[in-house]
């Protein structure tokens, strides 16, 4: 029954890794925009990471490990403290991923005489460089022409 259910979470695990690792399709077609840099801001950009993802993945896998080891009073020992184990492991490395970047708001004047503001990660980008604004929305990016 033990092996059944150390499976079943095993085989969850991977379920979600390769969920997690799927290509996000466009839903709109790329659009592309030209226009001049006014303006150049730093700022911090906050990580997109789901909090506690690593916890419970941690938790998962160290009980898994956990049910490998032992058998009776031994292995129920076992499993806690590989879940605990896991749990604050996973919980570590990903405090490790959550740090915020180094960012740019950038003002841009399109040809068309909008003003739109974009913020990116850090680049090589000046005020009054002409540039292109690719897509829309929060995957918009500014990129050099």
């Amino acid at each position: 029954m033990l092996k059944r259910i150390v499976a079943v979470l095993l085989s969850a695990v991977i379920a979600l890794g390769l969920v997690a690792c799927a290509p996000v399709t466009p839903s709109a077609p790329l659009e592309i925009r030209s226009g001049v840099i006014q303006q150049i801001s730093a700022t911090q950009i906050a990580n997109n990471h789901e909090t506690g993802v690593g916890a419970v993945i941690g938790a998962l896998g160290g009980l898994g490990v956990g049910a490998l080891i032992g058998s009776g009073t031994g292995k129920a020992v076992a499993m806690v403290l590989g879940a605990v184990g896991g749990a604050v492991g996973g919980n570590e490395l990903q405090k490790h991923y959550d740090k915020p970047v180094a960012g740019q708001q950038i003002f841009v004047r399109t040809s068309s005489g909008v003003l739109v503001t974009v913020t990116q990660p850090t680049g090589d980008l000046r005020v009054g460089q002409k540039v292109y604004i690719e897509g829309s929305g929060t995957e918009a990016r500014v990129i050099a022409q």
